[in-house]
């Protein structure tokens, strides 16, 4: 029975029970031995049960969190991509707009200094045709006799002065205001070697007349280059102002009837008068629109400068990004890992 019994102690639950059926008091003990044998086995069997159940509970919760671990580092994962693509075309965008803003920026420089160019010429050319206008009202009040046919011309460029006010309207576009500098230099050509023609008809009278009539075509030779080079860096900017080279050309053509009309040195030189007037102003026109296409090239200026300075706080900004988001990845990742482990 102490056999039994000690065996019963140290787990074993298959011992027999030694005395079961007896009637006296190693009988009772017996029975009471087989109790705690049977209370024993039922505490082991409850136990394995307990712990099976508690394995396969930790199993299925295992499963569970794999596989939100699974569906969570799908979704976060796509997320995750999805900024990281983003920053990197955000990086490749903020590239592409720094260099446009730094090619915009060398194209305003180039113009600019051919703007500049081209109103310096444009003052010479003004400061040459208020000289002839002076020399030519000096000789017409010489020659008294040509007053008439001068009025006509006066006539003739006052209506010429009311279609170039509608010019004067779209002169505030850059193209039109090159476009009307080079009319302007061709007409001036075609007058200064006219008023030559006629300075040489006039003899010693027109000898001075002349020589600033040379100096008005050279200065016109070099607006049409300076306005060539604008036309050059400037692409589109080629819109005619067909207008206006027409009602200048009908001041060639009063000219023209005025010489047939009458072979007078003061005709030609009053029509001359009235024509330089008319080309002075006009001048002063383009100088006006050259002093605009510098002030728009230094607004283009000052916005490349301003597109190039935020494209690099983009890029920048796509940097960090993109940083940011490789480090979410790699804290997703460790997250993931410690959930599955456990």
């Amino acid at each position: 029975m102490v056999l039994s019994m000690s065996r019963l102690a140290k787990g074993d639950s298959a011992v027999a029970v030694p005395g079961l059926g007896r009637a006296d008091e190693i009988g009772e003990m017996a029975d009471a031995v087989q109790v705690f044998k049977t209370n024993m086995m039922e505490t082991e069997r409850l136990r394995a049960e307990q712990s099976a159940h508690e394995q396969r509970q930790s199993q299925q919760r295992k499963a569970e969190m794999h596989k939100i671990a699974d569906a969570f580092e799908g979704a976060v994962g796509e997320i995750v991509e999805m900024v990281s693509s983003a920053a990197t075309e955000l990086e490749a965008s903020a590239n592409t707009l720094t260099t446009a803003a730094e090619r915009s920026q060398q194209l305003a420089t180039v113009v600019a200094a051919a703007s500049e160019e081209a109103s310096t010429n444009v003052q010479s050319v003004a400061s040459a045709s208020e000289e002839l206008t002076t020399s030519v009202t000096e000789i017409g009040r010489q020659v008294q006799q040509s007053s008439q046919v001068a009025n006509a011309a006066v006539n003739q460029a006052r209506k010429t002065n009311d279609r170039v006010g509608e010019l004067s309207k779209a002169a505030g576009r850059i193209g039109d205001v090159v476009q009307l500098i080079n009319t302007i230099a061709e007409q001036t050509n075609l007058l200064a070697l006219n008023a030559t023609i006629e300075a040489a008809r006039a003899g010693e009278a027109g000898r001075g007349f002349a020589v600033v009539a040379a100096e008005v075509k050279a200065l016109a030779e070099q607006t049409a280059k300076a306005t060539g080079e604008i036309g050059q860096q400037i692409a589109g900017i080629q819109e005619a102002t067909l207008e206006s080279v027409g009602a200048i050309k009908e001041i060639g053509d009063t000219i023209g009837r005025m010489s047939e009309i009458s072979s007078t040195i003061a005709a030609a030189v009053e029509e001359q008068g009235a024509s330089t007037r008319e080309i002075s102003r006009n001048i002063q026109h383009a100088a006006q629109g050259t002093s605009q296409v510098s002030s728009n090239i230094t607004d283009v200026q000052r916005g490349a400068s301003e597109t190039g300075s935020a494209s690099a706080q983009v890029f920048s900004a796509a940097q960090s990004l993109s940083v940011e988001s490789n480090r979410l990845k790699l804290e997703v990742g460790r997250f993931l890992d410690s959930v599955r482990a456990g």
